[in-house]
């Protein structure tokens, strides 16, 4: 008993040592320079701590996968490391951002980079104090390259995961889970590639402390700078459009006339609920645009209004009405360089649907 006991404290002394902070801050001081440079704040505290644990959740899931895998695998360790191992951790990394994604809860590439960095920190933190504590005889070299090449290897694949898919749907909307396949791959490579270079260390050290939070940068601030543009143009285009629809003249635009010739391949009805549609979508887009020039300049953002819930929930209605070929003949229309789903997300979108032909009429008027 009193064996155990001193066995146990002196594990608990290995994590109040040097090791420990050189082995998780890294990564962390990356992922909280990453939240920094999002100036619309678009990932909140709380999601973030989330998917930090659903990181570390994906560690205990990865280690017993590994152990399973491994038994039936005939080439040894390091082999394992390069070629089976970064497939089943990426994946499982992979899930929580796939669902995300799924459920429109991440719609640029700036919120792509943070969630996937911080699963993949959660990730990371987990699998560093666990070597840290079954190391009888830690070496501070090894927590140096777990902390300054690893943790942030864990976070960046996971990262370009993230990005790649978000970008890959965003310029082929209809790619549905096979935009998953390259990110997952690209990851994969990636973390293998890391692998590989572990026979050198310092080089491996240098490509995740240097390359990785400068494309991170760059990416940022493009991001930003679309973001930006969308708000920009797409501010006064939606003014004239509403303005459009409230002088009855909107059937006269060239978005009007391009509507018209949908005739021949949508019936009444349906032109009807596209033309509610791209009403809403204007006015919910500008609702959106105005939450976020709000969380840039510092302001806290209003409450969700009743008649906010309503067009969410009409939008929904419509969307189902119109279905996905009558979505994608509207595309030109709807100026939609950021989701309308993503911005439905980001207005709090999630309630019922109303029933049919509720407020139809009133929204032409």
């Amino acid at each position: 008993m009193i064996a155990s006991v001193e066995s146990a404290l002196a594990s608990l002394e290995v994590y109040l040592t040097l090791h420990t902070p050189i082995a998780v801050l890294p990564v962390l001081a990356l992922l909280a320079c990453l939240v920094w440079l999002d100036s619309f704040k678009l990932v909140a505290a709380r999601h973030l701590l989330l998917l930090i644990g659903v990181g570390g959740l994906a560690t205990v899931a990865a280690y017993f996968v590994n152990a399973f895998v491994f038994d039936f695998f005939p080439h040894g360790f390091v082999a394992f490391s390069r070629y089976v191992s970064p497939f089943i951790e990426e994946l499982l990394k992979s899930l929580a951002i796939i669902v995300l994604i799924r459920y429109h809860r991440i719609g640029l590439l700036v919120d792509a980079a943070i969630a996937g960095f911080a699963v993949g920190t959660g990730f990371a933190l987990l699998e560093n104090l666990f070597h840290l504590g079954i190391r009888t005889e830690p070496l501070l070299l090894i927590q140096v390259i777990r902390g300054f090449g690893t943790a942030i290897m864990h976070g960046g694949a996971t990262a370009a995961f993230a990005l790649t898919a978000i970008a890959i749907l965003e310029r082929y909307p209809t790619a549905g889970v096979m935009a998953f396949l390259p990110a997952y791959l690209l990851a994969a490579v990636l973390h293998s590639t890391f692998n590989h270079l572990l026979i050198h260390p310092p080089s491996a050290v240098a490509l995740m402390t240097v390359v990785f939070p400068a494309v991170f940068v760059v990416i940022f601030r493009f991001s930003e700078r679309r973001l930006r543009g969308w708000m920009e143009s797409g501010l006064a285009a939606k003014m004239q459009m509403l303005s459009a629809f409230q002088s009855g003249n909107f059937l006269a635009t060239p978005a009007g006339e391009y509507l018209r010739t949908l005739r021949t391949r949508f019936d009444g009805e349906v032109l009807a609920d596209m033309l509610c549609y791209i009403r809403l979508h204007a006015e919910l887009s500008l609702r959106a645009q105005g939450i976020l020039m709000m969380r840039e300049t510092g302001w806290g953002e209003l409450p969700q209004d009743p008649d906010t819930r309503q067009r969410l929930s009409e939008l929904k209605h419509l969307a189902r009405a119109i279905g996905t070929t009558g979505l994608l003949a509207l595309h030109p229309l709807l100026m939609a360089k950021v989701d309308i789903r993503w911005q439905v997300a980001l207005l709090g979108g999630s309630q019922r649907t109303i029933p049919r032909n509720s407020r139809r009429t009133e929204r032409l008027r």
